[in-house]
């Protein structure tokens, strides 16, 4: 048997070299005017996050996505599964507008809106609150377990497994009504689906929020793989000006750096230190830098207190790096805004002239067409009528489009309530001699007897013999 080569053993040996220990990161505390906006973020997007289940509209939950009903109600619009192409349209316009303003400023998704960042700063607040400061962290976990370390760490995980119960509870809220499910789980009768989903939902909370973090940005997320496809040369990115911060060095703050010869950079370190992925800007443009601006709000604070000026880290383009002009309008970006815009509006104009009501018309195809016993010609049609609307309405129909028709249905009034589906077969039989051609055009009308402005109009064919 032939022996192992001396290259694969030592490979074998040195294998850990090939993979990094994860390596916590311990985000500093950051003020300032970039911190400030995603604060605002973190209140906006899970205030609303948490607050909109608890709204109510027209007697019913404002945003409940009803499964079983197969209503979908939003605040005052009830859309049905009919309507899933409102859904592939904001779709499009979601990827549309995450193209748009990668583009434009880079990761600002990821920053500021992204649920993975949201939900980190929450959790590192809790943390913070806890724990404390950013050094205070480090020297408790280096520290050997005791009761203070061990109070400290389960008071942290509970609020932290209670912040992800309550997420996965409110997520499922927007699917069972939030009320009724609030007294499932005082009552402790839970079905398994809302179970089920509240304990994933939640898990998933504290997995990625608590533990990974930077890992999901890093290496589960695909944005920080292609994001790079969607940069030019005038996107605006977080960078560090190496010709104006090197050389870099400590110095005291009454020391000329260009007597000392030296750049603005001073070599804090802070910048590495409040980046919540772990890098050092100053080593260039990374895919896992996330644009938060942490490291700007940071930069500038210290800047400020050495009497330098602003921007050694700042958003700016590569273009502008290299001393050149920055185009903010070029085609993408045009391109962008005009595909988001027409479709927006396409789909606000849409949704505001819409009418929930649907008729489909199936012609009968055993047969083109039958003959009476009177001789006249007749077509058969299934008609599939659905009120979308969330009140019972009965309706009206009528036929026109050929002269001296008849027109055969089971009954003078249609009722239907909200929700249903009726399919009614009809008839409409008209004399030969008053089909000019083999085929011909007639209008079904469908009108709520309560409310005219319900109404619906769909076109079929009447095929009679050939003409002679």
């Amino acid at each position: 048997m032939k022996k192992d080569s001396p290259d694969l053993n030592s490979a074998v040996e040195n294998s850990d070299e090939f993979y990094a220990k994860h390596q916590k990161v311990y985000p500093r505390k950051v003020t300032g005017w970039f911190a400030s906006l995603r604060v605002t973020g973190v209140f906006l997007l899970l205030g609303g996050y948490y607050l909109v289940p608890w709204l109510r509209w027209d007697n019913h939950q404002a945003v409940l996505f009803d499964l079983p009903a197969r209503k979908f109600y939003i605040f005052g619009l009830t859309f049905w599964p009919q309507d899933f192409f409102y859904l592939a349209a904001l779709l499009i316009i979601a990827a549309l507008s995450l193209f748009f303003f990668t583009a434009l400023a880079g990761r600002l998704w990821c920053g500021y809106a992204c649920p993975q960042t949201v939900w980190t700063e929450l959790f590192l607040w809790i943390e913070r609150k806890v724990e404390g400061s950013r050094n205070q962290q480090i020297k408790l976990d280096k520290a050997s377990m005791s009761s203070h370390k061990l109070y400290l760490k389960v008071l942290k995980h509970f609020f932290w497994l209670t912040l992800s119960a309550w997420t996965g509870f409110t997520f499922v809220g927007y699917f069972t009504p939030i009320i009724d499910l609030g007294h499932a789980v005082a009552q402790f009768t839970l079905g398994p689906w809302e179970t089920f989903w509240i304990i994933f939902y939640g898990f998933a909370t504290y997995g990625n929020a608590g533990w990974m973090r930077e890992q999901v940005c890093i290496y589960m997320c695909p944005y920080a793989r292609f994001q790079s496809a969607m940069f030019d040369k005038d996107t605006l990115i977080i960078s560090y000006d190496d010709k104006r911060g090197e050389s870099r060095g400590a110095r005291k703050k009454s020391v000329d750096p260009k007597e000392a010869g030296l750049g603005d950079c001073v070599d804090c370190t802070l910048c590495a230190q409040v980046c919540p992925t772990g890098i050092d800007i100053r080593d260039g443009l990374q895919y896992q830098c996330i644009g938060c601006a942490a490291c700007v709000d940071v930069c500038d604070d210290v800047m400020d207190k050495m009497g330098y000026e602003k921007g050694l880290v700042r958003y700016t383009t590569q273009n502008r790096i290299d001393g050149k002009t920055t185009h903010l309008l070029r085609p993408r970006i045009i391109i962008y805004a005009s595909l988001l815009m027409i479709i927006s509006l396409t789909l606000l104009y849409s949704i505001a002239t819409r009418i929930p009501l649907e008729m489909d018309i199936i012609r009968d195809r055993n047969a083109l067409y039958r003959e009476t016993v009177d001789g006249l010609v007749e077509n058969i049609y299934t008609l599939k009528l659905i009120n979308m609307d969330t009140k019972d309405h009965k309706y009206q129909l009528h036929v026109d489009g050929l002269k001296d028709m008849s027109f055969i249905k089971p009954e003078s009034e249609i009722k239907i309530k909200s929700g249903e589906v009726v399919n009614l077969a009809v008839r409409i039989q008209i004399d030969p001699v008053n089909l000019s051609k083999t085929s011909s055009n007639v209008n079904f009308y469908l009108k709520a007897i309560d409310q005219p402005d319900l109404a619906v109009t769909e076109k079929a064919r009447f095929i009679g013999p050939l003409s002679q």
